[in-house]
């Protein structure tokens, strides 16, 4: 029998309890580590002898009514089981009394998560050309599913519509605590003149990048995606958008010393420029890239706002994020980076 809880925010013996009458296997003692990355849902190892799963919970504290819906997390999964590279679902419980919140569990993958470097096997310019090749493919994959017939509902249309309120909304909530950040009200106006028709509705990943996909320890081949707390029915070209802004800049200036983000990992030798992403992309999904330079925009205004908002949490020092402080430099750099993109796409 376990004893005690985790940190706080999982009683081990409930949970133990909770899994013993709905999930079979070895009658041995549940452990639970905590497991350190993001800032967003809480995620924990679990071990009951051979069985090992990951278990996902809110954060503790008071929560937007529809931010950090681990059972929204659970539905995808569970619905693009055989359909896209996700982690096999266990179990979800909307019961708060089992162990203090929602959480579900899934299968524990291994492999390598490419946020501080690239394994050994691989690490090479043919690798992370393969690397970037699969990472695409994985996402063309996702998007030729059909979500309507795995049981998935969404709005079909209005996406990028809505998408574009609700960040130029949460800029508007942002600037007066934090700071003046000349150039981006030139970017609403630039995003507002050009924003196109849906290109279609597919699953929507709402975070897909480098580091949310777990590649095996041998291969560059992607073995799960992760993370999937945004994901949505809408255009597919958000998430292509969205993997552009993760993806290394050369016009982006080095970052502060002790200082290594995801984003320049992608910057090495070998891996495709954005040219060729966005080409592997089109080729493997059949869809127009015309208005790409929109999405690209878009995603990096969504992210300096992102990151604001979190410079502005370091501010009024309520932030969990480490990085936090960064953003003060970091923010400005992605907003001359959208400005050099708009430039380009006259």
């Amino acid at each position: 029998m376990a004893d005690g809880d985790a940190d706080g925010l999982i009683d081990v013996p409930a949970l133990e309890r909770y899994l013993a009458e709905r999930v079979p296997g070895d009658d041995a003692p549940l452990e639970c580590e905590r497991h350190v990355v993001g800032s967003s849902n809480v995620t924990y190892y679990v071990t009951r002898g051979s069985q090992q799963w990951v278990l996902r919970r809110p954060p503790p504290g008071p929560l937007l009514p529809t931010a950090h819906d681990v059972l929204r997390e659970h539905r995808f999964i569970a619905a693009l089981q055989g359909e896209a590279r996700v982690p096999a679902p266990v179990v979800a419980c909307d019961d708060d009394s089992i162990i203090g919140a929602p959480f579900y569990l899934m299968e524990r993958c291994f492999g390598a998560m490419l946020r501080d470097g690239i394994p050994e096997a691989y690490d090479n310019p043919a690798g992370r050309r393969r690397i970037a090749e699969d990472l695409v493919a994985t996402l063309v994959e996702l998007h030729g599913v059909d979500w309507e017939a795995v049981g998935l509902r969404g709005r079909a249309s209005g996406y990028l519509e809505r998408q574009m309120r609700r960040w130029i909304g949460q800029w508007e909530l942002t600037r007066p605590e934090t700071r003046d950040l000349p150039g981006l009200d030139g970017i609403v106006e630039w995003l507002k003149a050009r924003m196109p028709e849906d290109a279609g509705a597919t699953v929507v990943h709402g975070d897909y990048r480098l580091d949310n996909v777990m590649y095996g320890a041998e291969e560059p081949r992607v073995v799960a995606i992760f993370d999937w707390e945004m994901a949505t029915v809408g255009d597919p070209l958000a998430d292509v958008g969205w993997l552009l802004s993760y993806w290394g800049h050369p016009g982006d200036p080095p970052p502060p010393p002790g200082w290594d983000p995801p984003v320049y990992l992608s910057a090495r030798e070998g891996f495709p420029d954005h040219e060729e992403l966005i080409a592997l992309y089109e080729e493997g999904s059949g869809r127009s890239m015309r208005h790409v330079a929109f999405y690209h925009v878009f995603a990096v205004f969504k992210l300096a706002i992102i990151l604001e908002g979190l410079y502005m949490q370091h501010l009024k020092e309520t932030g969990a994020n480490p990085d936090s402080a960064r953003f003060e430099w970091f923010v400005p750099v992605l907003i001359d980076r959208a400005q050099r993109l708009m430039a380009a796409a006259g």
